[in-house]
């Protein structure tokens, strides 16, 4: 099959390592892609949001298999357009899409399904938004109600930093974005993310995973994309597992289906687990960043059938292989993250880390000059390993952090402390 990956982050270079050893794979193109995905593909100058350029694209390359990593080109329909063109592609339509696109179409879903989630307000007034913060108290998550890129979430922990984040979304620090705002409960307990295959009727769990959001160690500071993740995720119980997916993912798949939106790709599941009990935090429809990282070093080849199988409706007959082993990335992002940052820094040591089923740098933000690696993005590098035992994974991953030779990089030293 001739393949095309929409993406250039680290998860998209994951999916790409993954489908390379799949022998069905005969030709992988991966658009835009970066660096470092353009030492295993071949990479393709493309404007991924736009559908009508990405199936002529699909047509002049002859391409079998559309795999789309990021949200924003299926909320934009690009899954769509390509359906419409004949194509078979990994990824839902941009009505099922508003799972991730709009905060406020996911908890009128959890309603209508009876799913366990945050009590919330949806507002698209400030000063509505404002009295519904003095009279809840914090502390209390405000959200921007549309795609943020993963940044429009704050954790209020008083009363004063709610009201900014009201004032600052609805001033427009999100976008459009954040032109509406939902408000929930604050959640205690442990988050967890679960992935489910869905092909529309059948509903595959695919793996569990625990990434860290906060720069700092111990879990402080600002949230940010995700400075590492590990898998499995302890606290995801099979009791825990089988309740998630009775309460929270079957109602919903069903829900969208009750609504002529079927949904197919992968489900990124975000829990709150508080004594046994998972509530939802949040839906993605897509890959988590970095949680694919440690998915597709835990999955390897079989990753591509599995999709193929969910792209096809063929997700009744296929089964998920899983060796009993763990997985963790760390990742090295760019000093002042997630704050402003440099760019154009050469970074060192990457030509000589190991390539092994066991140990892989993913590129998040690279590219090339002069010859050289640099770094592009603010997440830049993620590195990836699996061992029999989480300690063993986190070893290997800091090993190779340990080699890079990039002083404008920072890492955390404390990935998955605690599960260890």
């Amino acid at each position: 099959m001739n393949i095309l990956i929409l993406g250039s982050g680290g998860r998209e270079h994951s999916l790409a390592w993954a489908v390379m050893q799949n022998p069905k794979c005969d030709k992988l193109i991966v658009a835009p892609g970066n660096a470092g995905i353009a030492q295993i593909a071949t990479c393709a100058a493309l404007e991924i949001e736009d559908g009508g350029e990405v199936v002529a694209f699909c047509e002049d390359n002859a391409i079998d298999f559309v795999i789309i990593g990021p949200e924003a080109p299926l909320a934009a329909g690009v899954a769509d357009r390509l359906r419409e063109g004949g194509f078979l592609v990994f990824g839902p339509s941009a009505a099922a899409a508003r799972l991730e696109a709009s905060k406020s179409f996911t908890k009128e879903i959890c309603d209508a399904a009876n799913a366990p989630t945050a009590a919330y307000g949806h507002f698209t007034d400030a000063d509505a938004a404002r009295a519904h913060v003095r009279a809840r108290g914090a502390p209390i998550v405000v959200k921007a109600d549309g795609l943020a890129a993963g940044k429009g979430v704050i954790v209020a922990m008083t009363e004063a930093e709610a009201l900014a984040a009201v004032d600052d979304m609805f001033g427009g620090a999100f976008g459009g974005a954040g032109a509406e705002v939902v408000i929930e409960e604050y959640m205690d307990g442990e988050e967890a993310s679960f992935f489910v295959l869905c092909d529309g009727e059948t509903v595959l769990p695919i793996g569990t995973a625990q990434d860290h959001k906060r720069v700092g160690e111990g879990d402080t500071g600002p949230n940010t994309g995700g400075m590492g993740a590990y898998s499995p995720a302890p606290v995801m119980t099979d009791e825990i597992t089988e309740k998630a997916l009775n309460e929270i993912v079957r109602p919903t798949m069903t829900e969208m289906a009750r609504r002529d939106m079927p949904y197919q790709g992968v489900l990124y599941v975000g829990l709150m687990i508080k004594d046994g009990q998972p509530r939802l935090v949040e839906y993605n429809v897509r890959f988590g960043d970095p949680e694919c990282q440690v998915l597709m070093m835990r999955l390897g080849a079989q990753a591509m059938d599995l999709m193929h199988a969910a792209a096809e409706g063929r997700l009744h007959e296929a089964q998920v292989h899983w060796a009993d082993d763990h997985a963790m990335t760390v990742v090295m992002a760019a000093q002042g993250y997630p704050g402003s940052y440099q760019k154009g820094d050469v970074i060192g040591g990457l030509d000589a880390l190991p390539e092994t089923s066991a140990q892989m740098c993913f590129h998040a933000g690279t590219g090339r000059h002069d010859g050289r690696f640099v770094a592009t993005g603010g997440r830049v590098l993620n590195l990836t390993a699996r061992g029999d035992t989480l300690a063993e994974a986190r070893r290997r991953a800091y090993e190779m952090a340990d080699a890079i030779d990039w002083p404008g990089g920072f890492y955390r030293d404390d990935i998955g402390w605690r599960a260890l």
